[in-house]
């Protein structure tokens, strides 16, 4: 198998160059799976044989605003889908896409690249900090553990990542960055980072762009935004079961750049097993070593968490992606049945595979 690390080896300078211009020339097979022009094909659930019902009690358990995708076909609305608002730390796998972005463009060599070669005046064992530790919230930065010692969900390592992606990569400005890297997805209601933090304002039918992205796995239409292999290699938890959570005191932000929105160890213990590249994974973790995330949920199942209910459900086995602008969802309670982020992804797929389908074996 080929990786995106590989192809930028120097001792096949060659050979990438062939691949990665075989990728770009080559169109992609024609899917199974439509995806939306200037806007998104709209149907009844009946059309694609889902469960209106359990769709309905969804948006209503949920509440705000959302859309569901199924086969590329918007099959259900709630809300105002149009209305822009702050998707907070959804975002996060978008810098991390950036980064790959980066790295086809040749500004990047590979995810392992030193945050020190930047320009940052990086201080101590964190001169060995790299991109692969940021988008794993694993850097230590702000924390008193080295790199990929200890887990800690890091607002201050997130804006040290998004300031080195734009700042001293793209060197543009976060907005210009988006509509010139996926502007081929053809937004519709034009989203934007805002100016004082690089959060994205966006519409829920727009994010849902974004997930169906990652949901056929770097394919739009009829060519390749990114290469397959970058999801292959990355859309899996990149933290193991067993790493340990950060332990003592803040050590200080000392590069004076500031929070993306929290602290340096907040929001939860979760993430150890199921964390990776700034996505959630249905896999057991560290805290729940017998359940899987979303127990009843098929094992693909990906999740984009951000603050405010601001989420997203990606499920390639099922062609299904679910997007919800401030909806409830409770708090992120890995392995627990009853928690709201289960019940809302098992109706999700209930109203797919209806509530009686056999037991799949994803339940642990």
């Amino acid at each position: 198998m080929i990786y995106p690390d590989m192809l930028l080896a120097p001792s096949g300078c060659a050979i990438a160059i062939f691949i990665l211009l075989m990728a770009v020339a080559v169109p992609v097979r024609a899917h199974a799976a439509p995806f939306p022009g200037d806007s998104w094909e709209a149907r009844a659930p009946a059309h694609l044989a889902l469960d209106a019902g359990a769709l309905d009690r969804l948006a209503e358990g949920l509440g705000g605003r959302g859309c569901v995708i199924k086969d590329g076909i918007m099959v259900k609305t709630w809300g105002d889908p149009s209305e822009r608002s702050d998707w907070l730390s959804s975002v996060k796998p978008v810098f991390s896409t950036l980064l790959f972005l980066a790295i086809e463009e040749g500004r990047v060599p590979t995810v392992h690249h030193p945050i020190a070669d930047l320009g940052w005046d990086l201080k101590g064992e964190d001169r060995d900090m790299t991109f692969v530790h940021l988008m794993n919230m694993t850097s230590g930065y702000a924390r008193p553990e080295k790199p990929g010692a200890a887990w800690a969900y890091n607002d201050f390592a997130i804006q040290l990542y998004q300031k080195s992606l734009f700042e001293k990569v793209f060197r543009q400005n976060p907005t210009e960055v988006l509509r010139s890297r996926l502007g081929m997805l053809q937004f519709q209601d034009d989203p934007v980072f805002r100016e004082d933090k690089p959060r994205l304002l966006a519409s829920a039918r727009d994010f849902a762009r974004l997930a169906w992205l990652w949901c056929q796995n770097g394919a739009w239409q009829d060519r390749r935004v990114l290469p397959e292999s970058y999801f292959v290699s990355y859309m899996k938890p990149q933290t193991p079961a067993d790493l340990p959570p950060t332990a003592g005191e803040d050590t200080g932000d000392y590069l004076e750049i500031g929070s993306f929105g929290g602290g340096s160890d907040h929001f939860t213990a979760y993430g150890a097993g199921i964390y990776g590249s700034n996505w959630w994974f249905n896999e057991t973790g560290r805290l729940h070593p017998d359940r899987a995330t979303w127990p009843d949920a098929p094992r693909d199942t990906v999740m984009s968490i951000g603050a405010g209910g601001n989420n997203a459900v990606i499920i390639p086995s099922l062609n299904l992606v679910l997007v919800s602008a401030k909806g409830d969802w409770g708090k992120l309670a890995a392995g627990e049945v009853d928690s709201k982020f289960h019940l809302h992804i098992k109706l999700l797929v209930q109203a797919v595979q209806g509530p009686d389908r056999p037991e799949d074996g994803h339940r642990q």
